[in-house]
């Protein structure tokens, strides 16, 4: 898919070298019920170029920030999650009433995440390929 034209399925973009980013994806693989998410890391060339077209800071100064992009719309950190959480199999939704407590809170939580992600969770050295199976839901 080129970044220049109009997403037509939902993209995340996501690190791809975060260990808790990874097992999110995957987590998120496995719980939406429509299959119709696609992901790129955020050091991806797609990404760069998605995000530069959209006037949104480049990855390398916002590595910290997760992007949902679907219906002409920008989400991102919780805003990214609980729109995600949407999708999910009805075991798992609960999570998307979250989104009703104010931004400035939800995200004040997230930062907290993601700014000690690498030091909770680890990381990779060079972003991880995804399966032959799951190949065609990620971009570049």
């Amino acid at each position: 898919m080129d970044s220049t034209a109009k997403i037509e399925s939902p993209v995340l973009l996501f690190d791809g070298v975060c260990n808790l980013c990874i097992k999110a994806v995957n987590f998120i693989i496995d719980q939406e019920a429509l299959k119709h998410y696609k992901f790129a890391s955020l050091q991806s060339q797609f990404a760069q170029r998605l995000l530069r077209e959209k006037k949104l800071p480049s990855a390398h100064l916002e590595i910290n920030t997760i992007y949902l992009f679907t219906n002409d719309q920008i989400y991102q950190k919780s805003a990214a999650v609980f729109e995600v959480a949407k999708s999910f199999s009805w075991n798992w939704r609960w999570i998307y009433l979250f989104s009703f407590l104010p931004s400035i809170i939800t995200d004040l939580f997230y930062d907290l995440i993601a700014k000690n992600r690498y030091l909770w969770f680890g990381r990779q050295e060079k972003c991880k390929r995804p399966t032959t199976e799951l190949a065609e839901r990620f971009l570049d």
